[in-house]
């Protein structure tokens, strides 16, 4: 994220917190990006929100649940743009659209997310955008059996998602969908950070103009 700030001849990298830092730091920047932890996360965004700032928060762990709880925050300064994104991959976002668009016609749907063994949540905000999208398209009609089981997963929504921490990952994530006689799986599969740069640059870019609170880069590129 720094390097790429850096690099750009639209941004300039005003700091760069750690964990040891003060977060009123943040009030120097005309833009926050909040790339923390999701227990540091809320409190980022409420001090960027407060004091007048651009939030791009990319930090997983962020419900739709959760964003309701800070939304009256954000709406009462309707002079701040927010923007959350669960995954700043072009393809990740083209992977969830595919698999809304799957879901009218499916009542048994899964998730299966991979990611490296140093990833401290589960599961992750991809999975859990992904089940909250193919919950609103399918309104509740969604077939898990033996739901209570806790091998079958954690519902989002009525979606089982099943997390997978592992060294060797960086991120993967199959939704499958199964019909009579059938199955289809959408798989998007991150190789290299290298593939979050084109989302993050039209995310950085994308808070200094789209009013009030926006959630996922597919509203950011205008996937329709």
């Amino acid at each position: 994220m720094c390097r790429l700030v850096e690099q750009a001849d639209d941004f300039e990298l005003i700091a760069s917190l750690t964990s040891s830092s003060d977060l009123n730091e943040i009030l120097a920047a005309d833009v926050v990006v909040d790339v923390s932890l999701p227990t540091i996360s809320q409190e980022v965004v409420e001090l960027a929100v407060a004091n007048g700032k651009h939030v791009l928060v990319g930090t997983s762990g962020w419900s739709a649940e959760r964003i309701d709880a800070v939304r009256p925050i954000i709406e009462a300064h309707p002079q701040v743009n927010v923007i959350f994104i669960q995954n700043f991959s072009l393809g990740s976002a083209v992977g969830t659209h595919l698999a809304t668009i799957a879901a009218r016609y499916f009542e048994s749907i899964e998730i299966v997310e991979a990611h490296g063994s140093s990833k401290v949540d589960s599961p992750s905000g991809t999975a859990v955008n992904t089940a909250e999208r193919i919950a609103a398209v399918r309104q509740g009609d969604i077939k898990a059996p033996h739901s209570d089981q806790t091998a079958r997963g954690e519902l989002i929504d009525g979606v089982p998602v099943h997390s997978l921490r592992m060294d060797g990952v960086v991120a993967k994530q199959d939704v499958i969908f199964g019909g009579d006689g059938e199955t289809v799986t959408i798989t998007h599969t991150t190789f290299s950070n290298r593939s979050y740069e084109a989302g993050i640059m039209a995310s950085l870019r994308a808070v200094l103009t789209r009013p009030g609170i926006t959630v996922g880069l597919d509203k950011v590129i205008d996937l329709t």
